[in-house]
């Protein structure tokens, strides 16, 4: 199974691979949960919200600076429902961000902050 989702954001190429590539910036709007990776080719990456594990993965072709095309692929037909409805809200958290600078406040925006305040 695979899941493509797309998004055009008003913003220069650089400005939208720095806010996903730097993991203090992609906190902001990836409900508080913090991202690691290499950003390359066959490099892994893990979120951590609220102390633990909460996804990981392997980044199989990464074309940058580009249009925010974000693929699941090799999805179990079971794979949980949250992998795919939560990146309308990534999505519009990161537009949000990138075109006025603000946080998204929606119920469940900052689910992994845990008490840390989000900073714009």
């Amino acid at each position: 199974m695979e899941r493509a989702f797309e998004i055009d954001i008003k913003t220069t190429p650089e400005r939208l691979w720095t806010a996903i590539t730097d993991t203090e910036m992609r906190r902001k709007y990836n409900f508080g949960a913090v991202l690691t990776s290499q950003s390359t080719p066959g490099s892994g990456y893990r979120g951590m919200g609220g102390g633990r594990p909460i996804f990981e993965g392997e980044n199989l072709s990464i074309d940058a600076p580009c249009r925010l095309i974000v693929t699941h692929d090799q999805l179990r037909e079971n794979a949980n429902a949250q992998l795919c409805g939560g990146w309308p809200m990534v999505r519009s958290g990161l537009k949000t961000l990138l075109e006025t600078g603000e946080l998204l406040t929606t119920p469940g925006s900052l689910r992994w902050q845990h008490g840390r305040e989000a900073t714009a």
